[in-house]
């Protein structure tokens, strides 16, 4: 799967290290050591308030660190590879975007600066650096909001099954991967395991409010809105991707966004340029990762298999290409 010319040079210049194998980058080969992925972090001294899939975060105060680790899933199960960087690039891909929405919608963001931690994790600098963010505590909501501007993944299939995707009828004869004649809002239900299940607005207004859930998608469209412009002007097409709201006060008046924010973990990210609607298409997510074990025919169940170098390779240039496409900076190492 290959990337398309004109991307080769952001593959290659988004914090590389000394050598690397860019075989399917470029006709020549360059075999170099990837650094070793980040798969679990012990902050001694601070308090651990979860283990996520991805994420591990601390208590600070008032206040939580977030820390991103190279941890990667598929099929909602962790795998026992790692995608090195993949933490740098959701964190300060996640930085980029809060900075570019917040005049939509606010959010949790403090600082990403090791200097303004809590002292004890300052030791750990060379660790946290770049991959870690100080975020105001919130309330998480218990539904996450989508937006599909394409129609892909589960949506896909629900569609083919009934025409439509979380109770929105759709056009009749969709293609695979077809643009949408706008935007639609397809809440699901958050999952710590297991798999998210697509809901209904109006089954997310059971669980949040119905004045919320409205907020919620106007929310959720405007910033898909705002976010897979620019991402287009910049060669990448968002097809979809779901964000996070959480609450501050003890009402749920004081909605911010939270978590992570148009990553490659949280959104389907297509090269536009190689875009043919009619089936799945060519990723900067992790999707090439699930190609692969579903091409090894893997059970889906723990054990998770171990992936090969060149999986690990592919999927960190991809990482770091949709990084430096979408913001023009080069990855904080």
């Amino acid at each position: 799967m290959d990337l398309p010319g004109h991307l080769e040079i952001f593959a290659i210049a988004c914090a590389m290290p000394d050598s690397i194998d860019l075989g399917f980058l470029s006709s020549r080969r360059h075999i170099v050591s990837l650094p070793s992925p980040v798969l679990e972090t012990t902050l001694t001294g601070m308090t651990l308030h979860r283990r996520g899939k991805v994420r591990d975060i601390y208590e600070a105060g008032d206040d939580l660190l977030i820390i991103a680790t190279d941890r990667i899933s598929a099929f909602d199960v962790i795998l026992g590879s790692g995608i090195p960087d993949k933490g740098k690039v959701l964190t300060q891909l996640s930085t980029f975007w809060f900075s570019q929405t917040e005049d939509i919608v606010a959010n949790h963001f403090k600082s990403i600066d090791v200097a303004s931690f809590p002292k004890e994790a300052k030791e750990y600098e060379s660790l946290l650096r770049g991959r870690s963010m100080l975020v105001q505590r919130t309330r998480p909501l218990q539904v996450e909001c989508v937006a599909r501007g394409y129609i892909s993944g589960s949506g896909w299939k629900e569609y083919q099954q009934t025409g439509r995707v979380c109770g929105i009828t759709l056009p009749a004869g969709l293609r695979e991967s077809e643009q949408l004649p706008e935007p639609i809002f397809t809440p699901a239900t958050k999952a710590e395991t297991g798999h998210d299940i697509n809901i209904s607005e109006e089954k997310a207004g059971q669980i949040v409010g119905q004045d919320l859930i409205t907020r919620l998608r106007d929310l959720t469209l405007e910033l898909y809105t705002r976010g897979a412009k620019r991402a287009k002007e910049n060669g990448i097409i968002v097809a979809d991707t779901k964000f996070e709201f959480g609450v501050t006060g003890p009402d749920e008046k004081d909605v911010i966004l939270i978590d992570e924010v148009l990553t490659p973990d949280s959104s389907r990210f297509w090269p536009a340029d190689q875009y043919q609607p009619g089936g799945s298409q060519p990723s900067f997510d992790k999707q090439y990762v699930r190609d692969y074990l579903e091409s090894i025919n893997w059970n889906k169940r723990p054990p998770a298999p171990t992936l090969p170098d060149e999986v690990t390779t592919r999927s960190r240039e991809k990482y770091c290409a949709a990084y430096r496409l979408i913001t023009g900076l080069d990855l904080e190492s």
